[in-house]
């Protein structure tokens, strides 16, 4: 999700250092040298962007990625959060919460799986995009980057740190 921003533009050393294609994740799994945090953004036919991506695709690729992290040393400490960067375009019975003029805008789904999120458990806390950036920041005593991260619900709610894995 960082290629948007100038630091990461072609050709800096920041993109060079920071931003690896897949094989290098399935590679720092196998490894188990993965940085803290990692983002895998499906690009192409795996992205599920409604016109031009198939859903099945992308889906199997997403399964795919999080079977190699279960079955992966690195599982028993890890979280992975599935999401999307809008609704794909489907109708949603449920209209949005009111929000300042940039939000929080259409729900879109979000998946956490971890051996410590809850089992059976659907949460109905109203989170925001930002609620990931919260949850890192929690994780590592981060200060917030900025408001909206700082104003939002945490996903705490979603794990039960007490479960046996």
């Amino acid at each position: 999700p960082f290629n948007y921003f100038a630091r990461y533009a072609d050709s800096t050393a920041a993109r060079t250092e920071h931003l690896k294609d897949v094989e290098d994740f399935r590679a720092g799994l196998r490894a188990s040298n993965l940085p803290a945090v990692a983002f895998v953004k499906p690009s192409g036919a795996h992205n599920e962007h409604p016109g031009y991506a198939d859903l099945l695709s992308g889906q199997r690729y997403v399964a795919d990625l999080v079977k190699a992290v279960q079955d992966s040393a690195i599982w028993k400490d890890s979280v992975i959060i599935i999401t999307y960067d809008e609704a794909g375009g489907r109708w949603d019975h449920v209209p949005p919460p009111s929000g300042d003029r940039w939000g929080p805008g259409v729900r879109v789904p979000a998946i956490i799986i971890s051996p410590y999120a809850k089992r059976r458990f659907v949460d109905h806390t109203l989170y925001e995009t930002v609620s990931i950036l919260k949850f890192i920041e929690t994780r590592w005593q981060l200060a917030p980057l900025g408001s909206r991260d700082a104003a939002a619900n945490n996903l705490l709610n979603a794990f039960d740190f007490s479960q046996t894995q």
